[in-house]
């Protein structure tokens, strides 16, 4: 990827639009009436590739506003827009013909999915753009920017369905957990760069971090996010209740390897390189699809109200 136009585009990021699977994976459980057809399948491609330019133009824009603050950064200096004299208005250009594709591309999907989409541009405005520009307040960087993985639930919900909302404990629990991603990954980033001064002429939010505060935050996280899925599995089919011990320790081990030198947390798209966490995440998607179809009348007396006399 030696174009540095392309680059900063970031397709090599694109894989992260995997998150829109689980919303159209809830979708087609709960609504049921599902038909998988030629004009899904369409309609699938083109959210993806909708959500890919828009994702690539929120990139754009912010490879382009964070250039003054990545010279700092130990890998990120070396980005096209620190090392190279990048033609300012080719960069918009790049940014407008970008988000335009996304939002056409999403435009023939459905009403909602295209609301969603500018949301998520817009998301991009502002973790980016002065005078809000979230990225540099404490705390709201990392749930500013993991509202996009809610959004991207919503996304793949409203591919399957105009007819209907997800139900908001889940919307809660996938937001939650792209903030503990986001949080875990502010931590990996501290860790590495280990000198505060430096790391706050990198991204102003450290002035306000510490190594204990980013792991406490990312723990509440964590749990939030746990008690609305649990909440949502339990209210939904309760065999997936069974999920949550495997869901907790997936969790632990992404905190295991944040503590790794360079750790891949710091670059999500760069997880593939952690094996061991691919394969038990292969396993607990196994364990979620067999408990679709597996009954087990036992757990529903967990609903059971009444006392159990002694």
């Amino acid at each position: 990827m030696k174009n540095p136009y392309i680059k900063i585009a970031r397709p090599d990021h694109w894989i992260k639009q995997l998150f829109i699977i689980p919303g159209i994976v809830i979708a087609i459980i709960l609504v049921k009436d599902v038909t998988i057809n030629t004009n899904l399948i369409l309609k699938i491609i083109l959210g993806f590739l909708g959500t890919c330019f828009i994702a690539s133009s929120n990139y754009v824009i912010n490879e382009y506003l964070d250039a003054e603050f990545d010279k700092y950064h130990p890998t990120k200096k070396n980005r096209p827009m620190v090392t190279e004299n990048m033609n300012k208005k080719f960069v918009f250009l790049e940014y407008a013909i970008l988000a335009i594709l996304g939002l056409i591309c999403a435009w023939f999907v459905s009403l909602p999915f295209f609301i969603v989409d500018v949301t998520l541009l817009l998301m991009g405005i502002i973790y980016n753009v002065k005078p809000i520009r979230t990225k540099d307040i404490a705390f709201l960087d990392a749930l500013s920017e993991s509202v996009n993985n809610a959004l991207r639930l919503l996304l793949g919900w409203f591919i399957i369905t105009n007819e209907y909302l997800p139900p908001l404990s889940i919307i809660g629990g996938y937001w939650m957990f792209g903030a503990f991603l986001m949080s875990m990954k502010r931590f990996a980033e501290y860790r590495m760069i280990n000198d505060k001064k430096q790391a706050v002429l990198y991204r102003k939010s450290f002035a306000k971090y510490t190594e204990v505060s980013l792991l406490i935050a990312s723990v509440f996280y964590a749990l939030l996010s746990i008690f609305l899925c649990g909440t949502f599995l339990i209210k939904y089919r309760i065999e997936l209740l069974i999920c949550i011990p495997f869901l907790c320790a997936l969790f632990c081990y992404y905190l295991y390897i944040s503590f790794k030198s360079d750790s891949a947390v710091q670059k999500p798209e760069k997880l593939y390189k952690e094996k061991k966490l691919l394969i038990f995440l292969a396993l607990f998607i196994i364990l979620f699809i067999a408990l679709l179809f597996i009954d087990i009348p036992a757990l529903n007396k967990l609903l059971d109200v009444t006392l159990i006399k002694l």
